[in-house]
């Protein structure tokens, strides 16, 4: 190419990328090897210069899809790789930068290759790609090595023993992109896949002893977000103006395939794109969540799933059961603390929610937590900006709360936490309030805009659920809350109405024209009433459990009692609304014996004097109100296209063609 040349235009006719494609077999001891490796560029830090990168070499990909079957060369490369990474420890410990930037570039153009292979091929055809054997050409023996599988344990030893330096960093986060290739036949198929080679690999033989080392290390990637080194410090160490003989050296051999360029041409800016702080940690995280989701062998669950489900923290010293053979320990607080400060991202939030649902030792670790606000505010944050979050976002975050509140002491600490001025709640300026009826109020508003706007059952039971768990532990709430709750009752009391009066036209107008299909508002009257049941009993457990610590909710009940009268009588409601009316009409009467024109604190000062007067045991006992959150039966059709989007979608690292991409059914707002 020569060292003056930048432009990406040129890759194709590049001689050693066409060598490498091309009819001729390369032995895996040829001098070209070196040649081929001993470029220099800015790594690819988005989607949209990988996507550049792979338009300019796709006839080179698809020339070496042709040919590998009879020359072998993405073996020999493979072999190249293989025998560079067993000294890869060592050279990061002697500081062997050029070593190290051409086992880089040997993985970054495996992973290249890679994506191109398997978006072209089944993962059967890609497997003899890998078993080529020289000594009879475009043959393949069940006996041959089974280059896939090397190449796999491979990475996983790449990505838990190579320490973690300005000049490994690069290597680490493609040994993970890898991966992710690897796995990425699901990309390229509708249905989720349940038998595949890959996922062998990873579930039995070599692979199998690195399971919990590596989700140890993913986790621990995560958890630290170590942001890159500046550009070139993985490569080059500092030079002077004259530069030095190692810069001279690498310049000699950096001709052979790329100098350095930036990838949109020269003196170009590169398409924006969202910036991680921490790529290494964004792909790690990618990388475990597609581990955990694996399905189970026929024969056999995913250990990588077990790992997850079994680790505990590294305070804890009781053994591990012999049911968890992949378990390992970690530091709890450190990893809270990394998914307190992350749940900006969807895949934190599914971390989040796997580590919750799964682990039972991390979730009695994070409902010990005396700072849970540090977790519950970001989750709240998420759920009140519900109109620029994805679906999927919204509904892990709804369902963390509700595994949350299917704890009473969580139910009941929440209420002990007051916060100060939330910046991000724009509705009425909140000086001063709990954690707990903050909750409530996101909680609710997430109710209404669902009502106006998506209007998703599996929504709406999700958000009364939690607010029906934690409504016996309801303390001390702030005044906007006990509003807002029954400003909830209103809207849905007015819905009910209009479906009600709706429902009376059509059948009048039935009457007259049988020929017109009525709409089904039976149903619609069905649901609503089912909402309806549901608030008044969240509003009666809330009285009967803790009456006397909650002034405000009755002060908003005597306010709008009027709402209740149509429901007073209702076959569907009359047996939860004796305690509420039985409230109601208490508290009014003290009120009206204590005259008109009454102030908001007299009329506070007179409920609070009157709930010690009311006689508790005129209260119906109703059964508590206990909601738990239940997997669906089939948990990866939902969480492996979820996860896969996520990958898809992800600012570092991968790029495929849309075109190709058949499994990617999520919503990608």
């Amino acid at each position: 190419m020569g060292s003056n040349s930048s432009r990406i235009g040129d890759l194709p006719q590049n001689e050693y990328l066409k060598k490498l494609s091309g009819t001729e077999s390369v032995s895996e001891n040829d001098p070209f090897w070196n040649q081929l490796l001993s470029f220099s560029f800015p790594a690819p830090t988005s989607s949209t210069e990988l996507k550049l990168l792979e338009e300019a070499t796709i006839s080179v990909c698809r020339s070496l899809v042709e040919n590998n079957p009879r020359t072998g060369n993405l073996g020999a490369l493979i072999k190249v790789f293989l025998s560079r990474t067993k000294e890869l420890k060592l050279s990061a410990e002697c500081q062997n930068h050029i070593f190290i930037w051409q086992t880089h570039n040997a993985l970054f153009i495996i992973c290249c290759l890679l994506k191109v292979f398997i978006c072209e091929m089944s993962e059967e055809e890609l497997q003899l790609h890998f078993t080529y054997e020289e000594k009879s050409p475009g043959s393949y023996s069940s006996d041959s090595e089974d280059l896939l599988e090397e190449l796999l344990c491979c990475l996983m030893q790449l990505i838990t023993d190579i320490p973690l330096l300005d000049m490994t960093y690069e290597i680490s986060v493609e040994a993970i992109s890898t991966m992710v290739a690897f796995l990425s036949c699901q990309l390229f198929h509708k249905e989720v896949l349940r038998q595949s080679i890959s996922h062998k690999y990873l579930m039995r033989g070599p692979c199998l002893p690195y399971t919990s080392k590596l989700v140890k290390t993913l986790l621990y990637n995560f958890i630290r977000q170590e942001k890159p080194p500046p550009p070139g410090a993985h490569v080059f160490p500092q030079q002077s103006e004259g530069g030095g003989l190692l810069y001279g050296l690498a310049s000699g051999v950096a001709t052979g395939l790329w100098t350095v360029f930036t990838l949109g041409g020269v003196g170009s800016k590169a398409a924006s794109a969202p910036e991680l702080s921490s790529p290494l940690a964004n792909q790690s995280l990618l990388l475990l969540l597609v581990l955990a989701n694996l399905t189970d062998a026929p024969d056999a669950p995913n250990p990588y799933r077990q790992a997850i489900v079994s680790f505990k923290n590294t305070q804890d010293n009781s053994p591990f059961p012999s049911s968890a053979p992949h378990a390992f320990q970690i530091n709890f607080n450190s990893l809270y603390t990394a998914l307190c400060a992350q749940q900006t991202s969807d895949q934190a939030t599914l971390l989040l929610y796997t580590l919750l649902h799964q682990n039972s030792n991390i979730r009695t670790y994070v409902l010990a937590r005396t700072d849970m606000e540090n977790l519950v505010l970001p989750i709240l944050e998420i759920l009140y900006h519900v109109e620029e979050r994805n679906s999927h976002h919204v509904y892990m975050a709804l369902i963390i709360l509700l595994i949350l509140t299917e704890d009473d002491g969580f139910n009941r600490s929440i209420h002990e936490v007051i916060l100060k001025n939330i910046t991000w709640y724009s509705e009425r300026v909140l000086t001063e309030i709990s954690l707990g009826s903050l909750l409530i109020l996101v909680v609710i508003r997430t109710i209404q805009y669902n009502m106006t706007r998506t209007r998703d059952k599996y929504l709406h039971t999700n958000c009364l659920a939690a607010l029906a768990n934690m409504s016996a532990q309801f303390r001390s709430l702030h005044q906007y809350a006990a509003q807002r709750i029954i400003s909830l009752f209103s809207l849905l009391s007015k819905k009910h109405s209009k479906v009600l009066e709706q429902a009376t036209q059509s059948l009048r107008g039935s009457l007259s024209s049988s020929d017109v299909p009525l709409p089904d508002y039976a149903q619609d009257l069905n649901v609503i009433e089912e909402v309806i049941r549901m608030m008044l009993e969240i509003i009666n457990s809330c009285l009967t459990n803790s009456l006397h610590h909650n002034p405000n909710l009755v002060y908003a009940l005597l306010y709008k009692r009027d709402l209740f009268e149509q429901f007073r009588t209702h076959p569907s409601f009359q047996d939860i609304m004796q305690n509420i009316d039985l409230v109601i009409t208490f508290f009014s009467s003290r009120l009206l014996q204590a005259g008109a024109e009454l102030s908001v604190e007299r009329v506070l000062e007179i409920i609070k004097q009157g709930v010690v007067a009311l006689p508790k045991d005129r209260l119906k006992k109703f059964p508590e109100l206990k909601f738990k959150y239940v997997e669906e039966e089939q948990p990866e059709e939902f969480f492996i296209p979820y996860v896969w989007s996520l990958v898809y979608n992800s600012a570092v690292g991968l790029y495929w063609n849309p075109q190709n991409v058949q499994l990617f059914t999520m919503d990608s707002e």
